[in-house]
């Protein structure tokens, strides 16, 4: 079908955006949100999936709302934007109060073209009735395979995403991916009532990147990055399963002459951008990395991608070398594959499903907490021994089945030190407002020169709102009295119905925890039929992704019979549980940690798996801490029940 965009379209693609011409697919999209349909976008890392929306933003009337779960790649979007001249801004986490009401003042007076957002603040009421009055152009949803519960980045948070943009009348959705397989497709275009036709996808191969799997013992693969990464010039993302590989990893490239820098969820968070901002500045050659790293990034000169530890979906595996060759050189994209590491990604996947009794705990604790209540994730995580993403997750479902409303969210505390002292930070307030501010300080905890104020406990003890202790703790800061780190977000939540029968919403919530593990599990033995499969690595995963009538690369290591043949991976012997770690289990259970009362909690500690409330009950430095990391989860599980009465 031929598509035709109006002239206006590509005098303002020249003007504003400096380019002659469409990439492949643009148009079609711009054509589709300028005619007021939905589209879904589903580009390879680098299409050009961000000027889809950013162009008809300039040609709408109105605001354009642009969700994405990426703080750097708001920042990243709204500078190349204000450079450009376009009014764009943005508002996240890292933003003071100041900041953000500045951001909704320039909204309210039309000053503000394109406004980026994470998913969570469209459950934040407060914001909700700010766009109130406002005319949105459209709505723009990034990562929009996080919505669909087949995707291999589920978030809850998306959840809400299909009846929001219906209550705002926010004019035509653009949904944009780069990995999205037909079904997760077909779950998006249902959810915005995207039609066939517009369902733009254009070809995942990209000539310039080459692929390669390579099988490989444990002990072989060291030597053979290490090989791979001497005779590279250029920048290069190792990807590996756990935080300790990644320290691991990073230390033996060093050793061996090769700038490398580490990089996990594990690290501070200053570290972490530290080692970011050295890597794009051409400061640091290699970083070696979980997932964590990556989303975002916009280093156009990646001239490698491996994949140390077999990646936990192919979705992930496209994401992730899709990083590489920005620039349209060549690029290389490796996998050493070992069938070693299947039994430690099939155990987080099974540990992160939570038991039966802890479900129906956590939502019998959310409605015993009142008609309104306000509840820290990160707490009802801990207290339930489940994971905060699991937490979310549950809270998502009792909003879309209509047992809960959210009210928005607020920090539960703030950290701060004097800039300068007592007596100089009160000399400008009268007696009144001084003896206020001492009263709240003496609310305060002191930890190593800083004070922490619980919002809720301070608000309590002087007999205000909390939100006249927050104002306080802002003003402060505005007037440069203190460095305040605000944390501890607390979610507000209103009841709206009772169930009658908690039970029935447990047991459904419970299948489709267990459905997820299993499409999970599933997701991982793809990547393994890819690895010990025959035939063009790149044809097999343009069909996975639907393009069924893709041919073969040419310059992959099967076309190119780098890799010869077919069959099992390397390694992958399963072993049996010994003596001595039946010994170990025995004893773990002997000594009654409230944390590990459950068979699947003490199969969880033993494998390593680290829990909420195992790691507040700091266990994970136990002797017997991931003692059986090496066997499969199942099997460990199986004897842990077989213990009774734990």
């Amino acid at each position: 079908m031929s598509v035709i965009v109006p002239e206006s379209a590509l005098d303002v693609l020249h003007e504003r955006f400096g380019l002659d011409e469409f990439r492949p697919g643009q148009g079609a999209v711009v054509a589709a949100l300028l005619s007021g349909r939905s589209a879904l976008a589903v580009f390879p890392t680098g299409g050009g999936k961000s000027l889809c929306y950013q162009l008809p933003a300039l040609m709408l009337d109105g605001l354009s709302l642009v969700v994405s779960p990426l703080i750097a790649l708001m920042k990243d979007q709204v500078d190349r934007m204000t450079a450009l001249g376009i009014p764009a801004a943005r508002l996240d986490s890292t933003m003071d109060a100041g900041e953000q009401s500045a951001v909704l003042a320039e909204m309210r007076a039309g000053r503000v073209k394109l406004l980026y957002v994470a998913p969570e603040r469209l459950a934040n009421r407060k914001f909700l009735e700010a766009l109130g009055g406002i005319e949105l152009a459209m709505m723009a949803i990034d990562e929009a395979h996080c919505i669909s519960e087949w995707g291999h980045n589920f978030r809850p948070d998306y959840l809400r995403l299909e009846r929001l943009a219906k209550s705002l009348c926010a004019g035509p959705v653009l949904a944009l991916t780069a990995t999205a397989t037909p079904q997760v497709c077909a779950d998006i275009r249902r959810s915005f009532g995207i039609a066939d036709g517009d369902h733009v996808q254009t070809a995942f191969r990209r000539p310039n990147l080459e692929y390669r799997i390579t099988p490989c013992t444990p002990v072989e693969r060291r030597e053979r990055l290490l090989e791979r990464l001497a005779g590279l010039d250029g920048a290069a993302i190792v990807y590996v399963t756990q935080q300790l590989t990644a320290e691991g990893i990073a230390g033996f490239l060093k050793r061996n002459g090769i700038d490398a820098k580490a990089y996990h969820a594990g690290l501070r968070d200053d570290y972490r951008a530290e080692v970011q901002e050295a890597f794009m500045a051409g400061e640091v050659q290699v970083v070696v990395a979980t997932i964590a790293f990556g989303m975002g990034i916009d280093k156009s000169d990646i001239r490698a991608v491996f994949h140390f530890n077999l990646p936990k979906s192919l979705e992930n595996y496209v994401q992730e070398t899709g990083r590489a060759g920005r620039d349209g050189q060549a690029a290389r994209c490796e996998m050493f594959a070992c069938a070693d590491d299947l039994t430690v990604l099939e155990n987080f996947i099974y540990g992160d499903t939570p038991t039966p009794q802890a479900l129906r705990h956590l939502v019998d604790h959310l409605l015993r907490l009142g008609d309104e209540f306000d509840v820290s994730r990160w707490h009802l995580s801990g207290v339930n021994d489940i994971r905060p993403a699991v937490v979310e997750t549950v809270l998502a479902y009792l909003e879309l089945d209509g047992v809960l409303e959210p009210l928005g969210s607020f920090f539960g505390a703030f950290r701060f030190y004097f800039v300068r002292s007592l007596e100089s930070a009160l000399a400008g307030y009268d007696p009144g407002r001084q003896e206020f501010l001492k009263r709240l300080f003496a609310t305060g905890r002191e930890w190593r020169g800083t004070l922490t104020v619980d919002t809720e406990g301070a608000a309590g003890e002087l007999g205000v709102p909390g939100a006249e202790v927050v104002a306080a703790m802002l003003e402060l800061k505005a007037a440069g009295d203190v460095n305040l780190r605000p944390y501890g977000v607390r979610d507000r939540y209103r009841v709206v119905v009772r169930p009658d029968d908690i039970g029935a919403v447990v047991s459904r919530m419970q299948a489709m925890f267990q459905q997820r593990e299993q499409r999970d599990v599933q997701r991982l033995h793809e990547v393994v039929g890819l690895a010990e499969g025959g035939g063009c690595i790149v044809r097999r995963l343009m069909a996975y992704l639907g393009e069924l009538d893709g041919e073969d690369c040419g310059d992959c290591s099967r076309c190119r019979a780098v890799q010869v043949g077919e069959g099992p991976l390397p390694g992958g012997v399963g072993r049996e549980i010994t003596a001595d770690e039946v010994e170990i289990m025995h004893t773990v259970a002997a000594e009654k940690h409230a944390s590990l009362r459950s068979p699947r909690q003490l199969a969880r500690f033993l494998c390593g798996i680290s829990s909420p409330a195992a790691m507040r009950a700091r266990l994970g430095s136990h002797d017997a801490f991931a003692a059986l990391e090496e066997v499969a989860f199942q099997d460990v599980l199986a004897l842990t029940e077989s213990l009774g009465g734990i």
